[in-house]
C-alpha cells in the first residue's frame, strides 16, 4: 500500500503501475476538503516512490466523481474574499501537483465525471471512458465556473471554441461525443475499462504514447493567432449574451477568463481562473443558485424518505376526467410504466385526452427523445373508457374534472363506491379545499389533494395537499406515486389556494392595483420579465391562465382569506372577464393574439383593454422600475411568509422550490425566501412598511418583523 486514506487509496500493481482509487464513504465520490487533502498526500507518496512507473486513476463506485461537495460551499463562500481565494488557489494546486508527477497518468472514467471530477481527469495525461461515462462542467448551473483548472486545461485539450461551449452551457457529454471532440482518448465496454486503461498506460510507460507532449500542451498558452482569438471569443461572448442574458454572470466570466488567459502558461492562467471563481462566489446569483441546489436536494431527500415509508404499493392509476389535463396526467403515469385507466362520461373528452398524450409523444419523437417502441408502450398503458367499473382495480384514483366543488364531490363519492377499500383517492384541484371535498367521502383518511400544473408533462411540481383527516400512510403512498411519475412532490397543508396559488394571487392583486393606479400593463410585463426575470409578466401570465380561471380562483381566495384577498373594485381581470376577453383561449385579453405575416404567433397590446381600463382607473402615468417590482413582489413575499408561519409549507427551502417548479420563479434569484434574504430582512421590512398604506397584502406579519430585529434567517 503506497497510501491509504478514508476517501482514496494508492496501491502498487503489476508493471510498476500504481492505482489511485477513489472510494469515499457513502454512495458517490465527491471532492470535499478531506478528499482534497488526501489527494495531495497521495501525490507526495507517489512522487517519493521511485518504483512507480505510471498512475492509473479510477473509482471503486458506479460513477467516477460527481463533483465538489456543494454542502461545503455555503460556509466557505461566507468567509472574507482573501480567504476564499487562498482556499481555491491551494485546492487547484493539488491538481497541479498531480499533473506534475514524474510518470505518465491515465484516468479510467465510469459513470459521471463532472465538475471537479472532470478536472481530476483532465489533470491526467490520458483519459479512457466506458459506455456509461458522462463528462462535463455543470458549474454555471450554480452560478460558478470551474475552479480547479478546468478553464485552463479543457481549452488546451479540445480547443477554445469547443471548451467555451462546454463550460458556458454546462451540458455534459457522453463518451462518444467527448471522444469526437478530443476530450478523451477512447471509449470501451464497461468490463474492458480497467484492462484497457492499463494497456494504454503501459504504452505510455514504454514510450509508445507521447504523454509528455500532451502534458506540455495543457501547460502552454493557447495555440490561437490574433485573428482566431478575436473570432473565437467574440463569437462566444455573443452566444452567451443571447442565451444567458445579463442575469447570469457565470458564463460571461468563463469567456472573459479564458480570453485573458489565452496567452498565458498554466500558472498565470490558473491565477486568473482562481480570481474569476472567487468573484462569482460573491455574486447574488451564485448564492441563489447554490441555494436552489441545496433546497432541491433537501426536497428530494424528504420525498424519498417519505416514499420509503409507504406501505401501499401503487400498481395501477385511474384518472377521472379526460381532456387536456386528464390526458396529461394519464400520459405522465403511462410514460413511467404505470397502467392507467382514463375514464370520462363523454367520448369526445376521451378522444381529447388520448390526443394530448399522443401529441406529447409525437413531439418527443421529433426531438429524438422517444422511439416508436416507447410511444406504443405508453399508449398501450392508457385504457380510455366510459365505464366506471373499469376503475375498480385502481390503487390510486386521480380526479381531474372541472373546478367545481359539487361536481368534484359527486365524482369522488362515485369513485369511492367503486374502488377497493384500501385504494387511495386524490383530487387534482388548484383552489378547492381538500377538507371540503373530503366531506363527501366515507373514509377521508385515504383522500388528499394532488395538484398538477399545466402543461403536466413540462411542469415538475405536484403539490400533495394534506387534509385534516388525511393519514400519514396516504401521504407517503401519494408521494411515492408522484416520484414514480417523474415529478417532484411537495407536501403542503390544506388552505385556500394551498401554497402556489395562495402566493400567486396577491402578486396578481399587486399588479391589478398598479394598473388601476395608471400603470401601463405592458410596462409592468417588461420590468417583471427583463429586469426581475420572470418567464412571463403578470398580464401575459393572466392571459395564459385565462381570465375565467383567474376570476374563479380569485373568488375562492376572497372567500377563504377575506381579510387580505377581498375582491378589488374595478379589477382589470374582472373587467376583461366581463367583456368576454378571456386571454389566449379566445385570442383576446390584455393582449390580442394572432398570426403575423410570416406565419408566426403574434402578441399585441390590446387597444380594447386600454380603453376598458381608462374608464375605470386613474390617469395613465409612468412608474419607477423598482416601485413596479416592489408593488407586485411584496404581496407574494408576505403571503409566502404567512404560509411558512402557519405551517402550510414545511420549510423555506420547500417554498422556494415550489415557486421555482410551479411558477418559474427566476432561478438566479433562488426562490421567494432567498429573494427576501438577499434583500435583507430588515430592508424587506422597511420596503414593505413604505407601501403598507396600499392595503393588507402589503402589511407584514409580526413574525418577520421579529426575525428582522433578531437578525435571524429562514434557512437557519
Amino acid at each position: 500500500m503506497v497510501y491509504e486514506g478514508k476517501s482514496l487509496s494508492v496501491t502498487m500493481t503489476d508493471g510498476g503501475i500504481a492505482e489511485l482509487v477513489f472510494d469515499a464513504p457513502g454512495s458517490v465520490n465527491k471532492f470535499d476538503q478531506q478528499t482534497i487533502s488526501e489527494l495531495d498526500q497521495a501525490n507526495a507518496a507517489i512522487k517519493d516512490n521511485s518504483s512507480i512507473k505510471g498512475v492509473l486513476v479510477r473509482s471503486a463506485k458506479s460513477s467516477f466523481i460527481v463533483g465538489a461537495d456543494i454542502t461545503e460551499f455555503t460556509d466557505l463562500f461566507s468567509l472574507p474574499e482573501p480567504e476564499v481565494l487562498a482556499w481555491v488557489a491551494k485546492t487547484s494546486q493539488v491538481f497541479d501537483h498531480f499533473e506534475d508527477l514524474p510518470v505518465p497518468t491515465i484516468c479510467a472514467i465510469n459513470g459521471f465525471a463532472l465538475g471537479g471530477g472532470f478536472e481530476m481527469s483532465l489533470a491526467c495525461d490520458l483519459r479512457l471512458a466506458d459506455e456509461t461515462a458522462q463528462v462535463g462542467f455543470p458549474e454555471v448551473s450554480l452560478g460558478l465556473m470551474p475552479g480547479f483548472g478546468g478553464t485552463v486545461r479543457l481549452p488546451r485539450v479540445i480547443g477554445a471554441d469547443n471548451a467555451l461551449q462546454w463550460m458556458t452551457t454546462g451540458k455534459p457529454r457522453k463518451g462518444q461525443q467527448a471522444l469526437a471532440e478530443g476530450a478523451i482518448q477512447g471509449v470501451v465496454a464497461a468490463q474492458q475499462l480497467h484492462e484497457g486503461a492499463r494497456t494504454m498506460l503501459l504504452s505510455a510507460i514504454n514510450g509508445k504514447l507521447d504523454w509528455q507532449g500532451r502534458r506540455e500542451q495543457k501547460k502552454a498558452p493557447l495555440k490561437l493567432n490574433k485573428n482566431e482569438a478575436t473570432m473565437s471569443f467574440s463569437t462566444a461572448a455573443a452566444m452567451v449574451a443571447a442565451q444567458a442574458g445579463r442575469h447570469y454572470p457565470a458564463p460571461h466570466k468563463v469567456v472573459e477568463t479564458v480570453q485573458k488567459a489565452a496567452r498565458s502558461g498554466r500558472n498565470e492562467a490558473l491565477k486568473l481562473e482562481n480570481e474569476g471563481f472567487v468573484a462569482l462566489s460573491r455574486t447574488d446569483a451564485c448564492k441563489a443558485q447554490v441555494g436552489i441546489f441545496l433546497a432541491d436536494q433537501a426536497v428530494k431527500g424528504k420525498g424519498k424518505k417519505l416514499a420509503k415509508s409507504a406501505a401501499r404499493v401503487i400498481r395501477q392509476h385511474a384518472v377521472l376526467g379526460a381532456g387536456i389535463m386528464g390526458g396529461g396526467i394519464a400520459y405522465q403515469g403511462a410514460i413511467n410504466g404505470v397502467p392507467t385507466v382514463m375514464r370520462d362520461i363523454a367520448q369526445p373528452a376521451l378522444d381529447l385526452g388520448l390526443n394530448e398524450a399522443s401529441k406529447i409523444l409525437v413531439k418527443g419523437m421529433e426531438r429524438g427523445k422517444v422511439d416508436a417502441k416507447k410511444m406504443a408502450t405508453t399508449l398501450n398503458n392508457i385504457t380510455p373508457t366510459l365505464d366506471l367499473k373499469a376503475i375498480a382495480n385502481a390503487d390510486l384514483v386521480i380526479e381531474a374534472v372541472v373546478e367545481n366543488p359539487k361536481v368534484k364531490a359527486a365524482v369522488l363519492k362515485e369513485a369511492e363506491d367503486t374502488v377497493s377499500e384500501d385504494a387511495i383517492i386524490c383530487s387534482n384541484t388548484s383552489t378547492i379545499s381538500i377538507d371540503l371535498l373530503a366531506e363527501s367521502l366515507r373514509k377521508p383518511e385515504r383522500f388528499c389533494g394532488m395538484h398538477f400544473f399545466n402543461p403536466v408533462h413540462k411542469m415538475p411540481l405536484v403539490e400533495v395537499i394534506r387534509g385534516k383527516a388525511t393519514s400519514d400512510a396516504t401521504i407517503a403512498a401519494v408521494v411515492s406515486a408522484t416520484l414514480k411519475m417523474g415529478k417532484t412532490p411537495i407536501v403542503v397543508n390544506d388552505c385556500p389556494g394551498f401554497l402556489v396559488n395562495r402566493v400567486l394571487f396577491p402578486y396578481f392583486a399587486g399588479f391589478s392595483k398598479l394598473v388601476i393606479d395608471g400603470a401601463d400593463f405592458t410596462a409592468i410585463d417588461k420590468v417583471m420579465e427583463k429586469v426581475f426575470g420572470w418567464p412571463m409578466g403578470p398580464a401575459y401570465l393572466l392571459d395564459v391562465v385565462g381570465m375565467d380561471t383567474a376570476e374563479h380562483a380569485a373568488g375562492v381566495m376572497s372567500n377563504g382569506i377575506p381579510q387580505r384577498m377581498q375582491k378589488i373594485d374595478n379589477d382589470p381581470v374582472t373587467l376583461l372577464y366581463s367583456s368576454s376577453r378571456l386571454g389566449q383561449k379566445n385570442a383576446k385579453g390584455f393582449y390580442n393574439y394572432g398570426i403575423d405575416k410570416r406565419g408566426r404567433p403574434s402578441k399585441v397590446p390590446a387597444d380594447e383593454a386600454y380603453a376598458l381600463f381608462a374608464s375605470h382607473g386613474g390617469a395613465k402615468r409612468e412608474f419607477d422600475t423598482q416601485e413596479i417590482i416592489a408593488r407586485v413582489m411584496i404581496p407574494m413575499a408576505n403571503e409566502a411568509i404567512r404560509c411558512l408561519e402557519e405551517g402550510i409549507v414545511g420549510s423555506a427551502a420547500e417554498a422556494d422550490m415550489a415557486l421555482l417548479y410551479g411558477l418559474g420563479f427566476p432561478p438566479f434569484r433562488g426562490g421567494i425566501f432567498r429573494y427576501i434574504e438577499t434583500m435583507g430582512l430588515a430592508n424587506f421590512v422597511a420596503l414593505a412598511d413604505k407601501y403598507a398604506s396600499l392595503g393588507p397584502i402589503y402589511q407584514i406579519s409580526d413574525g418577520v418583523r421579529e426575525m428582522a430585529a433578531s437578525n435571524k434567517s429562514y434557512f437557519a
